[in-house]
């Protein structure tokens, strides 16, 4: 299985808003530059996360992409349901002529089935808190609370 960009970067984002801006609104270009994503692309992202109810917009000079939940409320797995959909590891199974191979095909999509619950599972184990803990653990600094810098 193979991760889009879309939600790698939908990740990234979130992960970005808690960790550098303890959640409050942040402007696209700072993300984007942060994390290395085409503004244009995030954009699209943040509607989907918008829609999904993980994140709202405020307009104006200090308006961007804030967290709508808090970060220990946000898992992994929220973020790549509304970004990509749920886990699917088997194609939906199809009429056979042959009774044997649509057997064999029931048995191998619940396999898939079983493995997709699983996948699923880990991502809804670790939060966007964990992220920004795990970055605390490595090192990284946050930028502290209320701190803004203005470009004029």
């Amino acid at each position: 299985m193979k991760l889009s960009n879309k939600g790698r970067y939908g990740v990234k984002a979130i992960f970005d808003i808690a960790f550098h801006n303890h959640g409050k609104a942040t402007q696209i270009k700072e993300i984007a530059e942060r994390q290395a994503i085409p503004p244009r692309f995030l954009e699209q992202i943040f509607q989907d996360l918008k829609r999904a109810g993980l994140v709202t917009s405020k307009r104006g000079p200090r308006g961007g992409y804030q967290l709508a939940v808090e970060p220990a409320d946000i898992r992994l797995g929220d973020i790549i349901r509304a970004l990509e959909g749920p886990v699917a590891l088997a194609e939906a199974t199809r009429g056979s002529e042959d009774e044997g191979d649509a057997t064999s095909r029931a048995v191998t999509d619940e396999a898939f089935e079983d493995l997709a619950e699983q996948i699923e599972a880990c991502f809804d184990g670790k939060t966007i808190e964990d992220l920004c803990e795990r970055g605390e653990a490595l090192g990284y600094r946050r930028r502290a609370p209320g701190k803004y810098v203005y470009v004029i």
